[in-house]
C-alpha cells in the first residue's frame, strides 16, 4: 500500500513561510529563504529555521525580535511539542513523541516509506556510462556508470518517467586506426575467443604505430574516411566490432544490475549532422573561419565552438546538439541528464548554449564527476595500463567469499558465493557512491573493496542482523504480531531513531536534486550507526510486553529502509552474511 506524504522538512517549511506571511502580513516575503530543516545536533532539537534573520534584515527588525513574534502569535504545527527561540533568532521545533510514532506507523504500511513521488508526470533522460565500442570496459567507467545508474533509481522512485541511455561511442578518428591495425595485426584466433581483448591489444599495437610513422598514421585517415563515406568492407568491419562489443557490454551491466532503455551510438545521428549545420546557418549562428564552420561564443565568455571541420568532418558537438534535438522531440523531455567525468566541462557549456540559442527549452544538466587515477598517475587504454572492470569485480567477489566464509562457514557453499557477490559488487559501488561526485579518486584495491567502517559490508550486515532480530522474535513468539502494538518512544535512544528514520523522504529527495548520491549514502551509514547504539543498549526480546512489540517494529522500519536506500543506489541486500 502506499500513502501520499508530504515530508516533515515540507511541511514545517509550508506552515513557516504562511505564520511569517500571516505575522508580517504587509511585508513581501516571497524572495526570503523561509525553509526548515534537520538540525545536526540533537540539543537544538529536531528541525530548526534561520528565517528570523532574512525577515529582521527586510523589515530593519532585530532577528530575535522577529522570531518571538512568530512564537507567540503562530503557535505551533501539527506535530511540533514546542518551538525554542536560540541565539540570535533561531527557531528549534521539537517534535512531539506521540506524533512521531504515529508517523512511524503509517511509514511502515507504506510501500514507499513516505517518500513522495514528486516526479509524477515528468520525463527525465539520464545519459550515462558510455563506453567505446570495441573496447573493454575499466575502473574509469565505474564512476559514470554506478553513479548514473544511482541517479536513474532516485529518479524512478521519484515517479520520474526515466529513460536511462547508453550513448555509445561507436565513431570517430580512432576507428581509422583500429581498422588498419586489424587488418595487419589481429590474430584471428584469439579475436574468436576473445574478441575485445584482441581489438584492445590491435588497438594499442595501431596506436603506437601511429605515433612513429607518418605513413601509418595517413592511412589510418583514410581507412576513416573510406568507413564515413559507406565502404562496404568498412561497415561490414565496423559493425562486427560493434557487435561484439554490445554483448561484452551487457555481460558486464548484467552483472552489476543496470538497465538501459535505450542504447544509441553517435553514429545513430549521423544522417541528422547535416540538418543540424544547416539549421545553425539559418539562424545565424554559424560563420566559417579557417575552413571550419564555428560558433562564437563571446558573450557568454566560452571559446568558439566547431561545429564542422575544416575536412568537412563533424565534431563531438555537432552530434551532441543533434541528439538533444531528436530527444526533445521524440521523447518531449523535462530534462536531460549526462554524467561524464570532469574533462568535458567545456563541452557542455558549449554546446547547452548553442542548443539553446536554437530554441531547446528541455533543462540540460551536466554532472561532472572527478576522474578516477591509479597512484602512479593516470591511465589511459592506449598506453594499456588499465584496470579492467572484470578484474575489478572479480576481485572484490573473491575478497568478499574469505569474509563470508570466516563469518559464517556453516553456509551452504552456493549460498556462501550468493552473498560473496552482493558484498564484494556493494563494497565496489559504495566506495564511489559514498564520496562526493566531484572528488578525486585515486584507486587503491584496499580501498575499493574496505568491508568495514562506512561501507557497503557494514550497511548489508547491519541489514542482516535486523533480519536476525526478526526471526528470533518469530521463534520465540510464534503467535506474536508486532502489528497489533503501537509504536512508542519513551527512551531516548527510541526516540532518536525514530527522527532519523522519518528523514529518509527527505533524503531521498535532496539527493536526486542534487545529483549527489553519497548524500544518501552518508544518511545509511549515520541510519546504521543509531540503530546500532539502539540495539546494544536497550532490551528487545526480554523487554516486556507491549515494548518488545515497539521496538521489534522501529527494527522492522529500520531494516526496509536500510533495503530500500541501498537499492536506490543499487547495492543488494542479503538476509544473512
Amino acid at each position: 500500500m502506499s500513502i501520499s506524504f508530504e515530508t516533515i522538512e515540507q511541511t514545517l517549511s509550508l506552515w513557516m513561510r504562511q505564520a511569517c506571511a500571516a505575522v508580517f502580513p504587509g511585508a513581501d516575503l516571497a524572495a526570503l529563504p523561509l525553509n526548515v530543516v534537520a538540525t545536526t545536533d540533537a540539543s537544538f532539537g529536531d528541525y530548526q529555521c534561520n528565517a528570523a534573520m532574512s525577515v529582521a534584515k527586510l523589515l530593519k527588525m532585530k532577528p530575535r525580535d522577529v522570531a518571538q513574534a512568530i512564537v507567540d502569535r503562530a503557535g505551533c504545527p501539527v506535530g511540533v511539542e514546542r518551538i525554542e527561540i536560540a541565539g540570535p533568532g533561531f527557531l528549534n521545533f521539537h517534535l512531539s513523541a506521540d506524533w512521531l510514532a504515529r508517523r512511524l506507523e503509517a511509514v511502515q504500511t507504506d510501500a514507499r516509506l513516505g517518500v513522495p513521488a514528486a516526479g509524477q508526470g515528468k520525463t527525465v533522460i539520464l545519459d550515462y556510462s558510455s563506453p567505446n565500442v570495441a573496447k573493454p570496459m575499466h575502473i574509469g567507467h565505474i564512476r559514470s556508470t554506478v553513479i548514473g545508474n544511482a541517479l536513474d533509481r532516485l529518479h524512478r522512485f521519484l515517479g520520474w518517467r526515466v529513460l536511462a541511455d547508453n550513448h555509445l561511442g561507436d565513431w570517430g578518428t580512432q576507428f581509422g586506426l583500429l581498422m588498419l591495425g586489424f587488418r595487419t595485426f589481429a590474430d584471428p584466433t584469439a579475436y574468436e575467443a576473445s574478441p575485445i581483448e584482441e581489438l584492445e591489444r590491435v588497438y594499442v599495437a595501431s596506436y603506437n604505430r601511429s605515433k612513429e610513422d607518418e605513413n601509418w598514421k595517413n592511412a589510418a585517415r583514410a581507412e576513416l574516411v573510406k568507413l564515413q563515406q559507406g565502404d562496404a568492407e568498412n561497415r561490414e568491419l565496423w559493425r562486427s566490432f560493434i557487435e561484439h562489443s554490445l554483448r561484452e557490454f551487457e555481460r558486464i551491466y548484467q552483472r552489476l544490475n543496470v538497465k538501459f532503455d535505450l542504447v544509441r551510438g553517435e553514429s545513430f545521428y549521423n544522417d541528422k549532422l547535416p540538418g543540424v549545420i544547416v539549421m545553425l546557418q539559418e539562424n545565424g549562428l554559424a560563420e566559417e573561419s579557417d575552413g571550419a564552420l564555428i560558433i562564437k561564443l563571446e558573450a557568454e565568455k566560452l571559446t568558439p565552438c566547431i561545429v564542422r571541420k575544416s575536412d568537412g568532418g563533424y565534431n563531438y558537438a555537432t552530434t551532441d546538439i543533434a541528439t538533444v534535438l531528436n530527444r526533445a522531440e521524440e521523447f518531449k523531455p523535462d530534462a536531460v541528464i549526462y554524467v561524464t567525468d570532469e574533462r568535458q566541462q567545456l563541452h557542455f557549456k558549449q554546446f547547452f548554449t548553442v542548443c539553446r540559442k536554437l530554441g531547446v527549452t528541455t533543462r540540460l544538466e551536466h554532472i561532472w564527476f572527478g576522474l578516477m587515477r591509479l597512484p602512479e598517475g593516470t591511465f589511459s587504454t592506449r598506453e594499456g595500463n588499465v584496470i579492467k572492470l572484470d578484474r575489478l569485480l572479480d576481485e572484490a567477489e573473491s575478497r568478499a567469499l574469505a569474509l563470508v566464509q570466516q563469518s559464517s562457514p556453516d553456509m551452504p557453499p552456493a549460498q556462501q558465493r550468493e552473498v560473496a557477490r552482493c558484498v564484494g559488487l556493494g563494497a565496489v559501488k559504495y566506495a564511489d557512491l559514498s564520496q562526493n561526485p566531484q572528488s578525486l579518486v585515486t584507486f587503491t584495491w584496499d580501498k575499493a573493496l574496505a568491508l568495514d567502517g562506512n561501507s557497503a559490508p557494514y550497511l548489508q550486515y547491519a541489514y542482516a542482523r535486523i533480519a536476525s532480530v526478526q526471526d528470533k522474535y518469530r521463534e520465540r513468539f510464534p503467535v506474536g504480531d508486532p502489528l497489533a502494538q503501537p509504536i512508542q518512544l519513551a527512551d531516548p535512544l527510541e526516540r532518536a531513531l525514530a527522527v532519523k528514520l522519518l528523514r529518509f523522504p527527505d533524503i531521498v529527495l535532496r539527493a536526486a536534486a542534487n545529483f549527489r548520491p553519497n548524500q544518501l549514502a552518508d544518511y545509511l551509514f549515520d541510519l546504521a550507526q543509531t540503530y546500532s547504539t539502539f540495539y546494544q543498549n536497550v532490551p528487545f526480546l526480554k523487554a516486556e510486553a507491549g515494548v518488545r512489540e515497539s521496538r521489534v517494529r522501529l527494527c522492522d522500519i529500520t531494516a526496509k529502509t536500510l533495503r530500500c536506500g541501498l537499492n536506490l543506489l543499487g547495492i543488494e541486500t542479503p538476509d544473512r552474511i
